[in-house]
């Protein structure tokens, strides 16, 4: 079961609390050895290297990538009415967040003239992950998609993994989600293949190259996004799922421990971690894992995740320390379940996402809190931020100057271009006031 470390008493400090925080080893030498030849078979091969990669990793012969409308609509329609109304209220959660993160415009006039306008433009086309494998992700449907329309991307296209038990197909709830959100550019496609269809695009399939691609994977599809990054924009590092909880005596012990093991059910390389300045919480939350992780449905995949190196309940001297180790941790979802959240809050930098409070449990922000789920893993959340409008919109400087405006600046202008021996720079601005040019230009 869960490892149980007592930090009490040892001199941590920022500089050395890094070297107490659990964290998975990826393997990232052998899967990007791995990643870059699928890539480059991909790009090299186009349809008939994703035809054998799907027999190879997804067990799914003569692949046919391609889905059509009718498929979309048959699967909509077939949708249970009770999912159906859960998705739809996701969607509408997290477009309404999305769009009110949306960023203003700004112009910045000068009083001698002259004026900067940043604005935010969206990309043109944007490709959308979908995992599969061990669960079926229509919340991942939802916040891809959402984040991409609310920023206004007028092209989006799905691939998510075809599936053995639906023959070949996408799983029918990641196309009924697909159809309810109005995203009909669907590709049967899964892995680090898929990431790269996505870059380089794929003649055959008339699937052109995407700007920026997002969305949650393994480790072989962050690998491959990252591989890719540069030839296209990628969301945050999305691997596998992470949680730490920062919990003082005040905590429920069974609402700690259930929280743990929703994230622990995802994959076996999943992160759970408890953070605390209490024993006696971090005893009964471990009785409480030991009894929900042989009782969950998932009980192999919790009980292997939970055992891992990367999962531990610590307990340390104080909340200060917990911080210290959140921080360094820098978890995709940190819940704050204390006393008094609101003194440690300005102090966590480093979080994907951060849940306060016993009644704000990582699941909702799963599906319908309306936040996104898309969040940075593996200690990116230390310099990356989650999935939003912004991954998906690129900033403009509109710069507007005439005549008198740039006259207040050409001395400095022509003095910096000289320093720097670009005099060619200060000759441009020159030009634009000798006598012989006035009047060439309206």
């Amino acid at each position: 079961m869960i490892r149980l470390t007592d930090l009490r008493g040892l001199n941590i400090t920022p500089g050395s609390v890094t070297s107490f925080v659990p964290r998975v080893s990826l393997g990232s030498a052998d899967v990007h050895e791995v990643v870059d030849e699928l890539l480059h078979a991909v790009r090299q091969g186009g349809l008939s290297a994703l035809v054998e990669q799907a027999a190879t990793f997804d067990g799914v012969d003569n692949l046919d990538p391609r889905t059509t409308g009718r498929e979309l609509s048959q699967a909509a329609s077939g949708l249970d009415k009770t999912l159906k109304a859960a998705i739809q209220e996701s969607i509408r959660r997290v477009r309404l967040a999305s769009e009110d993160s949306l960023p203003a415009g700004a112009t910045t006039q000068f009083h001698t003239g002259g004026s900067v306008t940043m604005r935010h433009v969206p990309v043109e086309r944007a490709g959308v992950y979908v995992p599969g494998g061990k669960a079926v992700y229509p919340s991942s449907v939802i916040m891809n998609v959402v984040a991409a329309q609310a920023a206004g991307v007028k092209e989006i296209v799905l691939v998510s993994p075809p599936q053995a038990d639906h023959g070949g197909r996408i799983h029918p709830t990641i196309l009924a989600t697909a159809e309810l959100l109005g995203v009909s550019e669907v590709f049967a496609l899964g892995g680090a293949g898929a990431i790269a269809a996505l870059a380089w695009g794929v003649p055959e399939l008339d699937l052109a190259p995407v700007s920026v691609i997002t969305g949650p994977g393994n480790q072989y599809v962050a690998a491959a996004k990252r591989a890719v990054r540069g030839v296209v924009g990628i969301d945050s590092e999305a691997g596998p799922s992470e949680i730490a909880i920062i919990a003082d005596s005040t905590a429920h012990p069974e609402f700690v421990a259930a929280d743990l093991v929703s994230q622990a059910e995802h994959d076996e390389l999943a992160s759970v971690v408890l953070i605390t300045d209490s024993w006696e919480l971090a005893e009964r939350v471990a009785l409480s894992l030991e009894r929900r992780a042989a009782e969950a449905e998932n009980s192999d995949r919790v009980h292997r995740a939970l055992e891992g190196e990367q999962s531990a309940l610590i307990v340390c001297d104080s909340l200060e320390h917990s911080v210290w180790l959140s921080n360094a941790m820098a978890p995709e979802h940190l819940q704050v379940m204390v006393a008094k959240p609101d003194k440690l809050l300005p102090h966590l930098t480093n979080a994907g996402a951060i849940f306060v409070g016993n009644y704000t449990p990582v699941s909702a922000g799963d599906y319908a809190a309306g936040s996104n789920h898309v969040l940075p893993t593996h200690g990116t959340a230390a310099f990356s931020s989650g999935l939003s409008p912004m991954t998906f919109l690129k900033t403009q400087q509109i710069v507007d100057y005439d005549q008198e405006a740039l006259s207040h600046i050409a001395t400095h202008v022509e003095n910096f271009a000289r320093a720097e021996n670009l005099p060619a720079h200060a000759e441009a601005i020159a030009v634009r006031f000798r006598s012989e040019n006035d009047g060439e230009v309206g």
